[in-house]
């Protein structure tokens, strides 16, 4: 494998520079959809489009079992260097390059082809939303999958660079919009108005102010705030936030946003505004398999050796990919985590990684996908 694996690393790393060379935010992936499903066809695969996303599926094989591997497609929208764009920070290029070297070297290896399995590649838009997996379970993309698997690359904070593990325990994650509405003041007569910035520090002070059981992590905190404009004498009185919520498990995700709503129905009051508020995204935590988890660890151990094979790696950030498995309790889903020297962190503007890792994750989602199939024939 690891030979057929070097003969493709050329093609493999043109794939990379492309898509990193050419990010799309959530929703908007439609370059990169084109780009993609042309490179399939050109290899005379099928490939499965959507008018009502950006998403593409491509399926080969013709069994009753369906192993799928998922990647996602977005990239972040930042500021880099003083100037917004987008941005692969969180490793999506890689991910999707990973996903098409699988394909790429089980086509060498002559694997695809086979009447008892259906293989199927889907690339997911819009994950940093908390959408895209849903969109995707809507078109039916899961409806017949018994297998799927996942890749993400993980920071030095939890992985070192040439080990992984054989899942990552996301915990849940949610993000509230809200806005306050109140009456502005001139900035001379606070008294006639509501300073809706002060209601906004109110409501961080009280969301610090929580307290729910220590031994689950948890955490609250606003991470957008837009109130007032060009004059400075006039006290807003509306203002638009986000509050972004995580907890390591759904029960805990319930709790915490029952004492949001809670905060945010008292600060009213007390400050005589109103606050509305919406749930536009939700992510729950992850549910294990143990066989998916045991597969992919057997691959792991057999691509990078026993020794940098991790435990399952529990963090606090959230992924969309939990959905699945969320909604359909009978899939057998694991997501690889590849340590890769990525650094500072995720999400980081300047977030760079080992590239050479992309062909340890290849290797190691091909082999679990081998060994799935070797199960269901066995």
């Amino acid at each position: 494998m690891i030979k057929e694996l070097e003969n493709l690393r050329n093609e493999i790393k043109e794939i990379f520079q492309h898509l990193h060379e050419h990010p799309e935010v959530s929703w908007q992936e439609v370059e990169t959809t084109k780009f993609i499903t042309a490179f399939l066809k050109d290899r005379g695969y099928k490939v499965s489009n959507f008018k009502e996303n950006t998403g593409l599926v491509m399926e080969v094989g013709s069994g009753r079992t369906c192993i799928a591997v998922r990647t996602d497609m977005d990239a972040l929208w930042q500021e880099v260097d003083g100037v917004f764009k987008a941005n692969h920070s969180c490793g999506h290029d890689a991910h999707m390059t990973m996903v098409i070297g699988v394909l790429l070297l089980l086509e060498k290896l002559e694997k695809l082809n086979n009447d008892n399995i259906k293989l199927k590649f889907i690339f997911q838009p819009a994950e940093e939303k908390g959408t895209g997996a849903l969109k995707m379970i809507e078109q039916g993309v899961l409806d017949d999958v018994d297998y799927l698997y996942g890749v993400h690359l993980r920071p030095i904070q939890e992985l070192s660079d040439g080990f992984a593990a054989g899942a990552i325990l996301h915990g849940a994650s949610m993000f509230l919009n809200g806005e306050i509405n109140g009456s502005d003041a001139h900035a001379a007569r606070p008294h006639l108005g509501q300073n809706a910035i002060e209601v906004a520090a109110a409501i961080v002070n009280e969301i610090n102010n929580i307290h729910i059981n220590p031994l689950v992590p948890y955490s609250a905190k606003m991470t957008k705030l837009h109130a007032g404009g060009d004059s400075a004498n006039i006290i807003p009185g509306r203002a638009s936030f986000t509050i972004d919520l995580r907890a390591q498990t759904n029960e805990m995700m319930k709790q915490l946003i029952t004492k949001i709503n809670m905060i945010l129905e008292g600060i009213s009051l007390i400050h005589n505004v109103k606050i509305d508020s919406q749930i536009c995204a939700t992510m729950p935590a992850a549910t294990k398999s143990e066989e998916a988890i045991k597969i992919m660890e057997k691959a792991i151990a057999e691509s990078i050796g026993k020794e940098k094979l991790m435990p399952p790696i529990v963090t606090t950030g959230g992924e969309d990919f939990h959905h699945y498995t969320n909604n359909r309790p009978h899939l057998k889903a694991t997501m690889l985590g590849l340590g890769c020297d990525l650094q500072p962190g995720l999400h980081h503007p300047k977030m760079r990684f080992n590239e050479d890792s992309m062909f340890t994750g290849i290797e190691i989602l091909a082999r679990t996908i081998l060994h799935t199939i070797d199960k269901v024939q066995s």
